[in-house]
């Protein structure tokens, strides 16, 4: 394993700034979220959407605190890949980077899709029947990625600096929207019930597969970049705070105003059509409401906001990628950062070819990068075990709360999923860390203890594919039923507790290196 300390681990110096860090959190988290999931979110939540929001804004704080502590203790460009690493071995160090890199590339994915689907408005031929791509639309598709893998080649600073440009540039014209619809604005669509009447059911649909949680799933972005960070003790936690509550304010207010615009004609069945009536949620409103010039430039925000996030995570993908080679040992020089981003652009184009529309992608890539989010908990929660003498300017407290919370929220979101997303995605995983497992255990048999601190994560992994199928039919069985519930709770603590007791010291001279990588020298 790579110390924590080489001169690999910063890519272009410390050079970005806390504003720099808060837009690159905003420009990852703010993409096709709020282009596309109003309408999914009203029809399954109703008016219980905001509810959603606050509570997707709250999960993603809490992951954002721990991530914070761990940043700020550790600022390694790539952290996400290289905390596991470091708090519990290969094995999950192997697994967690493994599945970041899937899910960083598969959203640079999304998000073009996106840009595509909102384009066709204005050019029909970019689009295929059934919502692909046409061939006309996946070349425009590659070449938008040609142009922001040419952009990730320059420096940090100068990636920072278009991104701040874009970033604020797309944060306009929902401030436009919000301003403009709030005079049409109608208290009359929040007192029209869920058809059901289970707005706490619809609720947590719209958190797993509505589009909500995967609005909040950039802020991984900022960790990624901490390497790259002036005092990364003071400005990653801030960094993430103030992002995270900043993006959370405006879905709620755009959600608020998309509802409070519909009318009370096509909510007369209920809120089951908005989904199909508005796939283009505030294109389609605003071409309601007469503000036709503003539909035109939610067009054009629709083609900037996918784009300048599909930009962040090409370059968080080709850290995660850059910290995961090291770690595992296949690319160790000099032309690591180079070898990095390559791999990145040619998994973000393989990711292009099969998926046809934004919602089919959704519930997939949000899984996959909660995955990546539940083991957080647990590396920190070890750390504190592990390595208690290690300098944190920030400290997170009542981590023996916060810790087994957020583990256990982050898994009922994986778990909301549904049982097909979960059955093949955590299967997929546990074959995966077999075949790693038998391939490093024949190469070097120094592996096995780190092997036999992992055996919590293929019990996760079981157990939460067992769960899925008794709440296969998305009825919330894990809820209803009180020993089911008590079943799951303390199956995850027990998960919870059996890993953060899995974890190691790093060895010594690793360990020294990691104090020295954050005394206050290098800042």
């Amino acid at each position: 394993m790579s110390s924590p300390g080489s001169n690999a681990t910063h890519i272009s110096g410390r050079t970005l700034s806390l504003f720099d860090l808060i837009l690159i959190g905003c420009g990852a988290t703010f993409g096709s979220g709020w282009l596309f999931a109003a309408s999914p979110v009203a029809t399954m939540a109703g008016p219980g959407a905001m509810i959603g929001w606050l509570c997707g804004g709250i999960i993603a704080l809490l992951l954002g605190l721990i991530y914070s502590e761990l940043a700020a203790a550790l600022p390694l460009t790539g952290g996400v890949a290289r905390y596991p690493y470091l708090s519990h071995g290969s094995f999950l160090g192997f697994m967690v980077g493994t599945v970041t890199i899937i899910a960083f590339s598969s959203i640079v994915s999304i998000e073009l899709v996106a840009a595509r689907q909102y384009a066709c408005t204005w050019f029909p031929f970019l689009g295929a029947p059934g919502g692909g791509p046409s061939a006309v639309g996946w070349l425009v598709q590659f070449l938008v990625l040609c142009a922001i893998y040419w952009l990730n080649t320059s420096n940090a600073k100068s990636f920072a600096w278009v991104n701040n440009i874009v970033t604020v540039l797309k944060f306009l014209v929902p401030a436009l929207v919000i301003i403009v619809l709030s005079r049409s604005f109608s208290l009359a669509p929040f007192h029209v019930p869920l058809a059901n009447g289970h707005m706490a059911d619809g609720i947590m649909a719209a958190l797993s597969t509505g589009g909500i949680m995967f609005s909040f799933l950039g802020l991984t972005s900022i960790v990624s970049a901490a390497g790259e960070v002036r005092n990364p003790q003071k400005n990653v936690p801030a960094a993430l705070c103030l992002s995270v509550g900043f993006v959370t304010l405006v879905y709620i207010a755009l959600q608020a105003i998309f509802m409070g615009n519909l009318p009370h004609t096509l909510l007369q069945d209920g809120w089951h059509g908005v989904r199909e009536r508005f796939p283009l949620p505030f294109h389609d409103i605003t071409v309601l409401a007469g503000a036709i010039w503003l539909a035109r430039l939610v067009l054009f925000d629709a083609c900037l906001s996918p784009m300048g996030t599909a930009n962040v995570y090409l370059s968080s993908t080709c850290r995660v990628m850059q910290a995961w080679l090291l770690e595992t040992g296949l690319k160790r020089d000099t032309t690591c950062q180079k070898v990095a981003l390559r791999l990145s652009f040619g998994l973000c184009v393989f990711w292009t070819l099969p998926f046809p529309s934004w919602s089919s992608l959704v519930g997939i890539v949000s899984t996959t990068i909660v995955m990546s989010y539940a083991f957080a908990p647990v590396i920190l929660a070890s750390f504190r075990q592990t390595i208690p003498e290690l300098r944190r300017p920030f400290r997170l407290r009542y981590l023996a709360v916060l810790g087994p919370l957020t583990f256990v929220l982050s898994s009922f979101i994986i778990l909301w999923a549904g049982w097909t997303t979960v059955a093949w995605l955590l299967s997929a995983q546990i074959v995966i860390g077999i075949v790693y497992v038998l391939a490093t255990q024949a190469g070097r048999r120094t592996m096995a203890g780190d092997h036999g601190r992992s055996l919590w994560i293929f019990a996760y992994y079981i157990g939460m594919i067992g769960f899925s199928w008794l709440d296969r039919d998305l009825s919330m069985e894990t809820l209803r039923n009180i020993p089911l519930l008590v079943a799951f709770l303390l199956f995850l603590w027990g998960i919870y507790a059996w890993g953060v007791s899995s974890g190691r010291r790093p060895a010594s001279h690793e360990h020294a290196e990691t104090f020295a990588f954050t005394s206050p020298s290098v800042h």
